[in-house]
């Protein structure tokens, strides 16, 4: 057996008789040793240890420009808070119309930019008098009438309707009800938990939906917004954080649903945790080994507030760094194998594994695709769709131990086989080709996963050896 530990690639092969080359990671530089047709060779990628702007985790911003999103390396998601009578203001109102015209008007320039929206509406801000945004045939404060929960149902019906298959859309934060629509002053009574749950339920088949409260809508399977995160009154309170601990170990939510929220930097003893600001939070190791916890132990996908730190003070953005590297998935490719000789018309066969050392798991069913590029242009000429494996699937570990810094029970290793006929020569000719893995989302191609792996990554595509295909 000859060893060849190339840059960040090492690869075990017999001696015998066909040269191939494989290449290393990022292409630095390449290798040759000879294998025979049809036998396999196993790459081990080097890890990617550093954070990863990636889709559906990490620091979330509020609706902004494009160019303060561009001031921050890790940003993919922005919240939006949308008032109520932005949508409608009277009962004759068309409200898909309204809708469609309002994400036209604030959430089209974020098309195709790999940034997604976290929508929340909402009827009122605060306490303060004038910071009610009520329909103007409705009176403020109007929770509990017959005609409020009629139309709260109508806006809900629509919000699907304009929502559920929109690619821009995130998830869902339920909201509508008090103040920030976070489920308080006043809180949603047992009804309005029913009428408003399986209004969501109905409308949403495709987006996740997220509520304020663990304890709350009890029978639905919503997942979590906390947006007092790490707050030292709320932490180990049964509405919060003890509270999404405790739905975690008897439903397993967050193997199916986001936990995610926002870092409160506005009331009571925030100072204790998790900090005085953003910056502190990041900067300073206790409270940010503080969040971290929190995060890898309700195993949460992404966090607002905190987003706005200062990314140019040194500090502060190594410790995003950290935070980011915990914040819902990260894939770690383990071993790739595959048959880097293939006759005409003969099978790609393919083997890997990979593990998920992040938080959470990715909660969209995006597919794997095995890929074989043209070397030059980097053009697909040949994608197959692992249709076996469902990505959701690939769980971190739990039962995080603060003390250790690790999970008790650790993520398991995820293998994956595929084996598929390549075209005729008259589909696909014989030659050298790249082979790729991708996690490319099936409604945009602007978003893809980039896994925690040195090798070359080019729109979408993770290059991980060369392959030979019929005659040379």
């Amino acid at each position: 057996m000859i060893s060849i530990i190339n840059n960040s690639t090492k690869l075990m092969l017999p001696v015998v008789c066909v040269l191939v080359t494989v290449f290393s990671i990022g292409g630095l530089s390449a290798q040759a040793t000879t294998v025979t047709r049809g036998q396999l060779i196993t790459i081990y990628p080097q890890e990617y240890t550093k954070a990863l702007k990636n889709p559906l985790k990490g620091f979330r911003l509020h609706v902004c420009s494009k160019r303060k999103i561009a001031k921050y390396p890790y940003v993919t998601l922005l919240r939006d808070y949308v008032e109520w009578n932005d949508l409608e203001t009277r009962s004759t109102d068309n409200l898909v119309r309204n809708i469609e015209a309002y994400k036209l008007k604030n959430w089209e320039k974020y098309r195709g930019s790999g940034v997604k929206i976290i929508p929340r509406v909402y009827l009122d801000w605060d306490k303060a008098i004038g910071n009610e945004f009520w329909p103007e045939d409705m009176t403020s404060g109007d929770y509990s009438s017959a005609e409020f929960k009629k139309r709260v149902v109508r806006m809900i019906h629509a919000l699907g309707e304009c929502w559920d298959n929109d690619p821009i859309v995130a998830w869902v934060q339920m909201g509508i009800i008090g103040y920030w629509g976070e489920h308080h002053h006043p809180s949603p009574d047992l009804e309005m938990q029913k009428i408003m749950g399986d209004a969501f339920s109905k409308a949403f088949s495709n987006k996740h939906i997220l509520i304020r409260h663990p304890g709350e809508f009890n029978g639905y399977d919503f997942g979590i917004y906390w947006d007092s995160w790490a707050h030292n009154r709320q932490t180990t309170q049964l509405m919060h954080g003890a509270g999404i601990e405790k739905l975690n170990i008897d439903t397993d939510r967050w193997k199916t649903r986001p936990i995610a929220g926002e870092v409160a930097y506005d009331w009571g003893s925030f100072t204790i945790q998790p900090g005085d600001n953003p910056d502190d939070t990041l900067s300073d190791p206790i409270h940010r080994e503080f969040l971290i916890d929190t995060i890898r132990n309700l195993h949460c996908s992404a966090l607002g507030w905190i987003a706005d730190y200062d990314p140019l003070d040194l500090t502060s953005a190594n410790g995003a760094e950290m935070v980011q590297r915990a914040f819902g998935y990260r894939y770690v490719l383990e071993t790739f194998s595959y048959v880097p000789i293939v006759a005409t018309s003969g099978e790609l066969s393919v083997s890997f594994q990979i593990k998920n050392t992040g938080s959470a798991p990715f909660l969209y069913d995006w597919p794997v695709c095995i890929n074989l590029l043209e070397t030059k242009t980097k053009k697909i000429v040949f994608s197959q769709e692992i249709d076996t494996e469902d990505i959701r699937n690939w769980l971190p570990g739990d039962d995080w131990d603060e003390d250790k810094n690790e999970y008790l029970i650790p993520a398991i290793s995820n293998t994956v086989n595929m084996s598929v006929p390549l075209p005729k020569h008259d589909k696909l000719s014989a030659g050298k080709y790249i082979v790729s893995l991708s996690i490319i989302e099936p409604t945009s191609e602007a978003n893809a996963i980039r896994l925690a792996i040195k090798n070359d990554f080019y729109e979408g595509h993770h290059h991980l050896g060369y392959l030979q295909y019929g005659s040379p």
